[in-house]
This record gives C-alpha cells, sequence and structure tokens, in this order.
C-alpha cells in the first residue's frame, strides 16, 4: 500500500482548479494525469525580460516589459493581420501585431488612449519596431515584475504556458515535506537542496543543482529497486544444476565456439551450479552466436535432469529458434517442442502432457509458455530473447512456474552502453560476446543520395534477378507513427509498381496474421522485397536476403541503423547496407552516417551513439535504446547514475536496509517513483 503521506500527489489531475474534459486531452498527451506528473513537468528554458522606460532603451531582439498606450486599432483586408499602434513615454511609436482569433482579445486587452503594460520581444518589421503576439498585457505594473524571469513548458495543443503555469503552481501547492533518502554527506558535498525545494526551484530557474537533485532521486530509486531484486533472488531458493557433459559433447555446431562464447558459457556454468537462481544478461550483437550459447546453458538444465524453457517476444521469432534448436540439438537426442497461442486442440493437449510427465526437455515459444494451463514437471532454467521487450515485473511472473524459482537467461541483440545496462539491467549479472565468429563476412555499407532512388530501384531488380531477396526500410517521420505508416504504404505502392507481388508490406499496425503472412511469404522466398517500417522488429531470419536499403538514414539513431543492418549478412554470400540520405544533413548526421562505414562493432557504436545524442539531443522515445527515466537526461544518467548505485548499495548493506530511519524515506522513494515492485519483493511476492 502507498503511504498516504504521498496520496496528494497520485490524486487525478482533474482534481485541480480549471481541469475538465476539454484540457483532459492535451494534459494525457503530455502523460500529465496526476498531480505528481505536472509537480515533475519541468520547463524547457527560461525567458529572461528587462523593464525599460522607453523603447530608446530596448535593443531589437530583446525580451522587454514596457509601457504603451495604444493610438489607432488597424485591421487588415481579408485573413492579414490585426496591427495597434502604440507610443511610449517619450512617444515612440510600436505596433502589436496579431494573428487569427486573437485580435478579438486583443481589443478588448488594449483599449485606444488607455496605459498597458506589454511583455513581448522587440522586432522591427520594415522601419517600424514591433511586437508579435505579446506575451503578457496587464494594466498594473505590478502584475508583471514576477515575469521577468518566466519559465517555458513543453505544450500540447490546446494548451498555454500561462495556463500550464497556474496548473504547475497548484501541484507544488500539494507536495509534501519528506524526509532525506539521500545519504547527508553526499547532499552536503553536492549542495543539493531538500526534495521539495528542488522541485519549487526547478520551475523558478535553470537551477543545475535543483534539476541534477531530480534526476539523482530518479537514477536512486531505480538502483535501489533493482538491488532489491537482485538481493530477493539471492535469498530465493533455486535448484542448483550442474550438467555432465554427456550432451554438449554430441553437438556437431558448423564452427568453433568463439572465445567470448566459451567465457560466457563458463561464467553462465557457475552460475547454474549455485542453489541461489541466476539472473543474467547475455549481450551480444546480431550474430554473435547467442542463440548456441543458450543452447549450451539449457543443455546443462537437461544433463542435470530438468526443463528449460526459451521465450521469444514474437511467433515468428519464436517459431525460428525452434528451428534453429532442433537442427543444432538433432545429434543429442534431445526433445525440443514449439508452443505458441495458435497450438489448439489435441495437439495442444498431448504437448500440454509431455511437459508434465518431462519427455520434453527443452520448450521454445511465445507468452503461452507461461499460461497457468502450461505446467511442467521440473522447470529449471528460462531464456527470455530480446529482454528489453519485458519489463522486470514480467521477469517476476516467471519465478512462479517451476518448483522452484527457475534459473533466468536473459537475452539482447541490442548493444547497450555501460552506463546505460547498470541502468536497465542493474539486478542482473553481464556477460557480453564481444567477438564474431569466423566466416561472417562484413557487410558493404555505402551512403547514397536520396535523388538517386531510380538507381536504387534498378539495382534491386538486378539483385532480384540474380534469385536473391532485399529490405527496403521506410523513413522514420518525426510526427507521429500514421505519418511513418503514410511513408510507407506510399514506397509500398511505388515499389509494387515496378515489382508487382514480389513485394509485400509489414507494419506495426497490421493485424498480427496479416504480418505473420507477410513475413511467412518472404522467409520461404516466395516474396522477393520487403517493405518495412521501423516499428517492427524485423526479426526474421533470411540468409538469402542480402540486400538492405535505408530510407533518409541520417534520421535514424546508430544503433537503431546498426540493427536494422545486421537483418543482412545472415548466410555466405556478400551483403550490401544502402544508407539513402536526404538533402540537409546535420553535423551529427554526417558524422552518424560515417560511423556506419567505418565499424561494425555494434557495442563501439552503442557508445558512439550515445555520445552523439548525450549532447543535448533529445532522446526521442523510438529513436534507439529508449531509457526507463522521465526526468534524468543523458548527460545526468552518466554522471550520477554510478553514484546512485553506490548509494543504494550502502543503504542495503550498511545503513540498515528499508528497517532504517533513511530505508523508511527511500521507501517513500519507491513508491514516489512507481519501483514499489522493489518493496513488494520484500514482502515476499
Amino acid at each position: 500500500m502507498r503511504p498516504d503521506s504521498l496520496n496528494p500527489l497520485f490524486v487525478d489531475s482533474e482534481s485541480l482548479d480549471g481541469v475538465g474534459p476539454k484540457l483532459r486531452k492535451p494534459l494525457e498527451k503530455l502523460g500529465l494525469t496526476r498531480v505528481k506528473d505536472i509537480a515533475y513537468h519541468l520547463p524547457d528554458r527560461f525567458v529572461q525580460r528587462r523593464a525599460v522606460a522607453n523603447l530608446d532603451e530596448a535593443s531589437v531582439g530583446e525580451q522587454i516589459v514596457v509601457a504603451l498606450t495604444p493610438t489607432d486599432h488597424r485591421a487588415s483586408a481579408g485573413r492579414g493581420p490585426f496591427r495597434i499602434v502604440a507610443q511610449d513615454a517619450a512617444g515612440n511609436l510600436c505596433t502589436l501585431t496579431y494573428f487569427g482569433r486573437a485580435s478579438y482579445t486583443a481589443r478588448k486587452q488594449l483599449p485606444l488612449g488607455e496605459t498597458r503594460w506589454v511583455a513581448g520581444k522587440l522586432d522591427q518589421y520594415g522601419q517600424m519596431l514591433q511586437i508579435v503576439h505579446p506575451d503578457h498585457v496587464e494594466v498594473e505594473s505590478s502584475a508583471l515584475m514576477g515575469k521577468l524571469n518566466e519559465a517555458v513548458y513543453p505544450l500540447a495543443e490546446g494548451l498555454t504556458q500561462p495556463r500550464v503555469a497556474g496548473l504547475v503552481a497548484q501541484a507544488l501547492g500539494h507536495v509534501p515535506e519528506l524526509a532525506e533518502w539521500i545519504e547527508p554527506g553526499l547532499v552536503a558535498r553536492m549542495h543539493w537542496p531538500t526534495w521539495r525545494d528542488a522541485l519549487e526551484l526547478a520551475h523558478r530557474d535553470m537551477h543545475p543543482a535543483a534539476r541534477d537533485r531530480l534526476a539523482y532521486d530518479e537514477l536512486l530509486a531505480n538502483s535501489l529497486a533493482l538491488m532489491l531484486v537482485k538481493n530477493a533472488n539471492r535469498a530465493r531458493r533455486g535448484q542448483a544444476l550442474k550438467g555432465d557433459g554427456r550432451l554438449r559433447e554430441k553437438l556437431a555446431l558448423p564452427f568453433p565456439l568463439t572465445g567470448a562464447q566459451q567465457r560466457s558459457i563458463g561464467e553462465i556454468e557457475g552460475d547454474l551450479v549455485q542453489a541461489s537462481p541466476m539472473l543474467r544478461l547475455l549481450q551480444g550483437d546480431v550474430g554473435a552466436g547467442k542463440t548456441v550459447v543458450a543452447l549450451e546453458a539449457m543443455l546443462i538444465a537437461v544433463e542435470a535432469g530438468a526443463q528449460a524453457a526459451m521465450l521469444a517476444p514474437t511467433e515468428i521469432l519464436a517459431r525460428q529458434h525452434f528451428e534453429t534448436l532442433r537442427k543444432l540439438a538433432a545429434p543429442t537426442g534431445v526433445n525440443v517442442a514449439l508452443l505458441t497461442g495458435r497450438d489448439k486442440g489435441k495437439a495442444r493437449e498431448s504437448l500440454l502432457m509431455g511437459l508434465v510427465d518431462g519427455s520434453i526437455d527443452i520448450l521454445v515459444g511465445t507468452h503461452a509458455i507461461f499460461q497457468d494451463t502450461v505446467s511442467y514437471r521440473n522447470l529449471a532454467l528460462v531464456v527470455i530473447d530480446e529482454q528489453h521487450r519485458f519489463g522486470v515485473g514480467q521477469r517476476l511472473m516467471l519465478a512462479q512456474k517451476g518448483k522452484v524459482t527457475p534459473h533466468c537467461l536473459a537475452m539482447t541483440a541490442t548493444p547497450i552502453p555501460r552506463t546505460l545496462t547498470l541502468a536497465q539491467y542493474g539486478e542482473m549479472e553481464v556477460s557480453r560476446l564481444d567477438e564474431m565468429p569466423p566466416g561472417r563476412q562484413p557487410i558493404d555499407t555505402r551512403v547514397v543520395a536520396q535523388e538517386r532512388l531510380g538507381d536504387v530501384a534498378a539495382a534491386i531488380a538486378r539483385h532480384i534477378a540474380t534469385g536473391q531477396q532485399a529490405y527496403w526500410v521506410c523513413p522514420m517521420v518525426r510526427e507521429s507513427e500514421n505519418d511513418d505508416l503514410a511513408a510507407a504504404e506510399a514506397r509500398y505502392a511505388a515499389l509494387r509498381e515496378r515489382f508487382g507481388d514480389a513485394v509485400v508490406l509489414v507494419h506495426g499496425q497490421l493485424k498480427p496474421d496479416a504480418k505473420d503472412a507477410a513475413m511467412e511469404r518472404f522467409a520461404s522466398g516466395d516474396a522477393k522485397l520487403l517493405v518495412a517500417t521501423t516499428v517492427i522488429e524485423v526479426g526474421v531470419d533470411v540468409p538469402n536476403a542480402t540486400l538492405m536499403v535505408i530510407e533518409q538514414a541520417e534520421r535514424f539513431g546508430l544503433a537503431q541503423l546498426h540493427q536494422l543492418r545486421g537483418r543482412v549478412g545472415r548466410g555466405s554470400e556478400k551483403s550490401v547496407c544502402l544508407l539513402l540520405r536526404g538533402e540537409h544533413l546535420s553535423e551529427t548526421g554526417k558524422e552518424r552516417l560515417a560511423l556506419m562505414r567505418e565499424t561494425q562493432d555494434g557495442f563501439r557504436l552503442a557508445e558512439e551513439d550515445l555520445r552523439l545524442r548525450g549532447g543535448g539531443e533529445l532522446l526521442g522515445t523510438r529513436q534507439s535504446g529508449d531509457t526507463p527515466f522521465r526526468i534524468a537526461s543523458l548527460e545526468q544518467i552518466q554522471k550520477l547514475l554510478p553514484m546512485a548505485h553506490d548509494d543504494a548499495r550502502l543503504l542495503i548493506e550498511r545503513d540498515g536496509g528499508l528497517g532504517s530511519a533513511r530505508g523508511e524515506a527511500a521507501r517513500l522513494l519507491l513508491y514516489l517513483f512507481e519501483r514499489d515492485w522493489g518493496v513488494q519483493l520484500l514482502r515476499g511476492g
């Protein structure tokens, strides 16, 4: 149960004055559904204004507050602007210009002959000074003195700056005083204000210490929750699995294991012989051989007389893993089965019986493998593919499936910078596959100007004529997923005119059956060209697809470009990746594309991606490696996360955990940032 002291923050934003159904929509768009969200809706920047006695004291381009007296109202013909001519105390003239419906308010606010205090940016239009859409118009100068330094908030359609500022002021009135959860020595060393003061200061000006303090709170909550998960996991009873090697000896792998694979298998083997359940993340680039490592781990479980299960995020990936594992494991005689949501009737029943009587050793499937109706004789190891698709909550659910808590090996093909690994997977040990198996050919990566689209289409025609296949990834349109979809459908229509039925389209809004059918046609070789948006992970392994075209490549993050490129180069044939670039390349865009040509090391690209995006470029949620944080920026994560991690460890190991006085405050912090699954674990579920 959430502590009572926090309840005022979790009240619906409709409880604030002036929030009705009309405002609810734009607030929801910004994620401001509760009082807490509004209190944490921090300004993007601040406008600094100067009060001047007359316009002679001001410069063009400056934000000012000045007293003006309107002398003329001038309406334009048609849809032109509405202009008010006004003069200052020295007799200088200035035009106040309004567009659209704002002119109705302007007439009322600025009556002829009456002096008003006006705040806005001074511009010049021809020979005349002007202020376009003044920010504020007041009768008394005192009303504007508090606006000399004014916050500018992120908005959604239907919201104005004054409205948001008013809601923030109300929300801050609900913020309680809470006990300090940060180690006192650290607060003193960093000169940080208290939590409540930090919230107020962050809305008043660009107060770096207040902003860092608020970011640190979020990072500390996350580190603490992940540490509690780790400790709770250690305290759980698992099943020690010691294999005798008899099955692994029979494996006939297509090529020898790399040093990184051998090292990772050794680390996993060391975890499995412990009685406390393993919680390990296996990071490896596309094609680095994660599946083989997972199979070795699952065979250890089978050698020890237990069962293993592999969970994939989509049905297509589950089928793909099943085929790969079945082929690799064939010489061992191990029984590998597949279970998806599609399996019905007798086939499903006999499969469920095989799990209960233990005749099925390894089960591969989607979420269906954890339904209530699915029981195992002795499930001792769970492998989760594409870890980032499953939250901590879901990982904990898996713990209920074995007689004791199963060991868990999570895998991801998204190379994650070390800093973010700690942020997202702080409760796990990490193994990295940072070598490529022999025989993988490098992918020839080229940058091509968008205007050479005709040449690219001709190249695809030649490519398909040789019997090979290709991907075409459509541009990421910033505005919305619907725009992405429109771009993809337009490109699909154009390519279909040229290539007819050989082209299929896949995007995130297709019904699962239609998506699977299109993927199936491509995987089987029936379709030669797959057009896709980026919302979908093109996770099919099609060795015959050796050409990847990425349109407007400069719009993607490095990590995402690298992921997409990894879809080709899976067979023995030479593969090519064409990065189509638009006309106007930013410096960052140029550097990204140059790096893509220069290296295929996913871990290096992930670090470079963080460096390039860390320079203040906002992290688009779909850009790449979305962080689990709302307040902490990338720079703050890099700077403060190691400190938060150490502070969390101190609290648990030295300062008496959540039972101490600081621990009680930290418990509030976990609830405040909704990391309370950390608290639930302490209570045993």
